[in-house]
């Protein structure tokens, strides 16, 4: 078996074999303790957790890299467990191993693979990468966390639901602090705040 998503307590399999992570027996049958993907593998059942990956959704505006060309379709992984996909019909240019796009999800099948639309080449600038899960955070409520890393880092920005995110110029080394600092305190208030003092002390530190 490879790959079927589980939740916790959800059946990984009914056969006697070795546990390995995020598993447990229950009269004799094994089960998930996590949100993951279960795989057996060499008579050993495990699980592995969802965190830190994207589950695509229909609607979604993601960042991906593209992987490979096939021949009537592109490649683009996009953080997932899972590979999405780009038809031709919907580039004008070639794309090349390793561009970076942006991409609307516009389906995703029932093993969660997603097929893409509405695709956008960056030019230069770097990915870094968060948990999806804090991509609220970083966007913040109506755009104020995103505008004020733009502003006080002068970088240009593009947050994907997926995690990723692109960004060209002004402070990179100082934006990956802040995207460090929304992660660990994600679950506090006034985050905001805290990140605008970060910022301004960090600028202040610079000039002297």
């Amino acid at each position: 078996m490879e790959g079927k998503l589980v939740i916790p307590g959800e059946l990984v399999t009914d056969k006697r074999m070795r546990l390995g992570p995020h598993v447990f027996v229950e009269n004799g049958k094994i089960y998930s303790d996590a949100v993951g993907l279960a795989k057996i593998d060499r008579g050993i059942a495990r699980v592995v957790p969802l965190q830190g990956k994207y589950m695509p959704k229909a609607g979604d505006v993601v960042i991906g890299i593209v992987v490979s060309e096939e021949y009537s379709y592109y490649i683009i992984d996009i953080n997932s467990f899972y590979y999405s996909f780009v038809p031709k019909e919907e580039i004008r240019i070639p794309l090349r191993k390793g561009t970076i796009v942006s991409a609307k999800i516009v389906k995703v099948d029932e093993i969660n693979a997603a097929t893409l639309s509405d695709i956008r080449v960056f030019r230069g600038g770097e990915v870094l990468t968060i948990s999806p899960v804090k991509v609220p955070r970083v966007i913040g409520k109506n755009a104020s966390m995103l505008n004020l890393l733009k502003r006080g880092t002068g970088c240009s920005l593009m947050v994907g639901m997926n995690g990723r995110i692109w960004a060209k110029g002004g402070n990179i080394e100082l934006l990956k602090k802040a995207l460090a600092k929304i992660e660990r305190e994600s679950h506090l208030s006034n985050l905001t705040l805290r990140i605008q003092k970060m910022l301004e002390k960090e600028k202040q530190h610079t000039r002297r």
